[in-house]
């Protein structure tokens, strides 16, 4: 599946709290209520974050101290949440991000196109 990260740069190493469910483009997935959303996901296989507006590029984890934003996304209707860095709560709503906005562009198939998670 994907990789889970034990240990983050900044916050350094999470109790893993108890299992929490959220959604993630509207699919139901599950993490340790605590650790970043960007480690859910990863833990998830989702790759892609968000996607560039000017010629929309996938982006994911970059930094993963929350200096960048390639791991901005839609987190419970807010956009440019840097995933990296926010706690995973239960029910949390997760959305992938396109420029500023969960809208996806025409010219970026979703997962559910393609087949396979982003």
């Amino acid at each position: 599946m994907g990789t889970r990260f034990d240990e983050h740069p900044i916050l350094g190493t999470t109790e893993r709290g108890r299992l929490v469910s959220f959604t993630y483009d509207g699919k139901t997935l599950q993490g340790y209520e605590g650790e970043p959303v960007a480690v859910a996901l990863s833990a998830a296989g989702v790759k892609v974050h968000r996607y560039t507006a000017k010629r929309h590029e996938p982006r994911g984890i970059f930094c993963a101290i929350g200096r960048c934003t390639d791991c901005v996304m839609v987190v419970d209707g807010v956009p440019n949440v840097r995933t990296c860095m926010t706690p995973l709560t239960e029910g949390m709503r997760v959305q992938t991000q396109y420029g500023a906005t969960a809208t996806p562009f025409k010219d970026v198939a979703t997962a559910d196109e393609k087949g396979g998670t982003r």
